[in-house]
């Protein structure tokens, strides 16, 4: 079995590596002055990606040979340079490297799609037990239609929480919804809220994202996850369910609109901003769990690859302290 052996993250300019990439993007194989070349895009548990460059020679028929050896989604064991290329990180192969396509059973998938930092099956069972605390009987009776479909819990246990920002994860979906779930507890000593529609709405909010995501090799959007989006996926779903339900009017309106507004803004993709105070605490309970947990996940990959005492984190456009 081939193992990864260094993340995408530790790998410099100057580095020969033997190693194991997933292929997320294959791009066109073209000439250049030396012969023929193709390029890819790799990823690895870590999320993050590289460009590969291989480096044929004048033997097109050899080179197309390889090139259609390989798909999106397999495993590469590969040798090769790193470099920059356009200012980033680049590895490049030739003919006379190793690029080849694993089998399943050589390769170990948490290499490219990490494990929660939780049991599946203690956050299965804890997702069970707020279902079962629910005393309204008509959000229990869908909370129990949507959680006791073993083909659906199945695949909630298994799910990733994001392709690459936050809780990109076997099982990330299942630790990022307890989360929420546990903020949202905490406004109920505080301030006098429905609690049935907290857990509500805590448990289905990211609902549509068993559908906006597929896992393989890697974790990927599907396409009618890019075409609609989790919270549009989300509320088609559930608006389904509880017609079938008939679950009460009022309900159905403030989960619907739960899913709607939870991410709280117009520009970051709510059609609706909250306007009730349990919409309010999910909003924000989602927040807090996906951010703390992107901030966390950046540290632990940057930590150990520097000794400065900050890292520039490109997406959020700052400086983050890694002490």
């Amino acid at each position: 079995m081939f193992r990864k052996k260094k993340k995408i993250s530790e790998l410099k300019p100057g580095d020969f590596i033997k190693d194991v990439f997933v292929v997320k993007i294959k791009k066109d194989m073209r000439s250049y002055s030396k012969g023929f070349s193709f390029h890819l895009i790799l990823s690895d548990a870590s999320g993050q990606s590289i460009d590969f460059a291989y480096w044929g020679d004048h033997n097109e028929a050899e080179v197309r040979r390889l090139y259609e050896t390989v798909s999106e989604d397999d495993v590469l064991y590969l040798s090769g340079k790193v470099g920059r290329f356009r200012g980033a990180p680049q590895i490049s192969s030739n003919t006379e490297d190793v690029v080849s396509v694993l089998k399943e059973g050589e390769y170990d998938p948490s290499d490219f799609i990490m494990p929660s930092r939780r049991d599946q099956d203690e956050m299965c069972d804890e997702l069970l037990d707020a279902v079962e605390s629910v005393k309204d009987k008509d959000i229990k009776k869908l909370l129990e239609a949507v959680f006791h479909d073993e083909t659906l819990i199945d695949a909630y246990k298994k799910h990733p929480g994001g392709i690459q920002i936050h809780h990109n994860t076997y099982g990330g979906l299942l630790e990022h919804t307890l989360e929420t779930l546990q903020y949202c507890m905490l406004s109920v000593d505080f301030f006098d809220m429905d609690r049935d529609m907290l857990i509500a709405g805590a448990l289905l909010h990211d609902i549509g994202k068993l559908e906006e995501m597929e896992l393989s090799t890697r974790i990927k959007g599907t396409r009618r996850g890019q075409l609609l989006g989790h919270i549009v996926l989300g509320i088609e779903f559930l608006s389904g369910k509880m017609t079938e339900l008939k679950t009460p009017q009022i309900i159905r309106e403030k989960i619907i609109h739960i899913i709607a507004s939870h991410h709280g803004r117009l520009e970051y993709g709510s059609p609706k901003e909250p306007m009730f105070p349990e919409a309010i605490a999910i909003h924000m309970a989602d927040a807090m769990s996906s951010k703390l947990n992107e901030m966390r996940t950046f540290i632990e990959n940057v930590k150990g690859t520097t000794d400065n005492d900050f890292a520039y984190y490109r997406r959020g456009s700052k400086n983050i302290l890694l002490k």
